[in-house]
């Protein structure tokens, strides 16, 4: 097996400006040097071979049997959303070099005068619009790498449609190149702000809607928009989250999400994690889209469908609620089970004694521990002369976990 090591050398804005002396020896001693073009034009007057950055895959094959001393230029720093991952993860770490360079996120924010080190960084590149958009709802400063078809146009749709406006624009674009372009704007007037196919997308908080008058947790029954008032109410809805367990940046599955109360206050309850409300009856999307909006559950994602369908896309669950099963309660639990991750919760509200046997029933055979609680609720009725309770059906919740406790 070959030992020659394979150096990375990041290419920066500035050209030959941006390369230390450290890089420039290497690349001066390289037999081999290969990368895209604008950055192999920059040394015109390499005396070994060049080679166009193509498919990786070849890439890989070559850099695994080569003898030749060889360098692999990147832009600003490989190991930033670049081609080290690849390399490091299929070569020995031993034979690759690193030297790194001003990133392209590094100089804009330089350009906009804004800190940096507390910003998080996103590429659309294969995490898909929607799982980038998951993760920029969540943060107070965000770069966002685009691709030509998440521009910033349409992760701004997407961040509007989520309720998540409040966030400072700049467009960067054409870094480094003479068509350089730095616009500051907000979410909405991306929408009508052409973009060039280099850009970068920075996001900063400028404002959050104000929810002082809801609780994090317990919001009143009537403040959702629902259907015939099917709702996991109140005090049934502050026990399934406490079963549920919450800590912050988890993935929750709420299945069967009616009028998505449970997603709304577990998102509350985890502002960094991720929500995923399934549901497909026509009749409650309204009224989900509706209270998502009112209640700004940024981090939570509606998903029309029914499951088991639909699961599939979906990022595996550290948590799972069922409130509804429509009939399908056996192959979403086996479903479910396929995913969930080890140490995993699964919470499940049955208000009928059939429900209840067979989920308990289907999650044993599955080889879950199970607990459940009957919560039996009477409240007082207001506006009467004498102070008399009004009973509630009581609510069966079911939890189950791998393991012993």
């Amino acid at each position: 097996m070959p030992h020659q090591k394979i150096y990375l050398v990041g290419a920066g804005i500035e050209g030959w400006e941006g390369f230390g002396a450290k890089a420039l020896e290497v690349i001066g001693k390289a037999e081999l040097l290969i990368g895209h073009k604008r950055h192999l034009d920059i040394f015109s007057d390499f005396t070994g071979k060049k080679q166009e950055l193509g498919d990786l895959s070849i890439l890989l094959e070559q850099l695994k049997s080569t003898d030749k001393r060889t360098v692999v230029l990147g832009s600003g720093d490989p190991n930033f959303f670049g081609i080290a991952r690849f390399l490091l993860r299929n070569l020995p770490k031993e034979r690759i070099e690193i030297f790194p360079n001003v990133t392209s996120v590094q100089y804009a924010f330089a350009q906009i005068k804004e800190p940096w080190d507390d910003a998080i960084f996103v590429s659309v590149h294969g995490r898909g619009l929607k799982g980038a958009v998951d993760r920029i709802v969540a943060a107070e400063k965000v770069a966002v790498l685009t691709d030509k078809n998440n521009t910033p146009a349409v992760i701004a749709r997407e961040l509007i449609a989520r309720g998540a406006e409040g966030y400072e624009a700049w467009l960067c674009e054409n870094l480094g190149l003479p068509g350089e372009k730095f616009t500051r704007t907000d979410v909405k007037g991306l929408l009508e702000l052409p973009a060039a196919e280099l850009n970068i997308l920075i996001l900063i908080k400028a404002w959050e809607p104000q929810l002082a008058q809801y609780p994090v947790i317990g919001i009143d029954d009537d403040e959702f928009a629902t259907a015939k008032k099917l709702i996991t109410k109140q005090e049934v809805r502050a026990v399934t989250l406490a079963k549920l367990r919450l800590q912050d940046d988890l993935v929750m599955w709420d299945i069967g999400a009616g009028s998505a109360s449970v997603s709304i206050e577990a998102s509350n309850l985890m502002p960094n994690g991720r929500i995923f409300a399934l549901e497909r009856n026509p009749q409650y999307l309204g009224f989900i889209r509706d209270n998502l909006k009112k209640f700004v559950a940024r981090n939570v994602t509606l998903v029309e469908a029914f499951a088991p369908e639909g699961l599939d896309d979906l990022p595996d669950p550290d948590r799972v609620f069922i409130g509804g099963s429509g009939g399908m309660l056996e192959e979403i639990i086996d479903a479910v089970d396929r995913r969930l991750k080890s140490e995993g919760v699964i919470v499940l509200n049955a208000v009928t004694l059939d429900t209840l046997t067979k989920a308990v029933e289907f999650l044993e055979d599955h080889g879950y521990t199970v607990e459940v609680a009957c919560i039996n609720v009477a409240k007082t009725k207001g506006l009467t002369e004498y102070k008399m309770f009004e009973s509630h059906n009581p609510v069966y919740i079911i939890t189950a976990w791998k393991g012993e406790e």
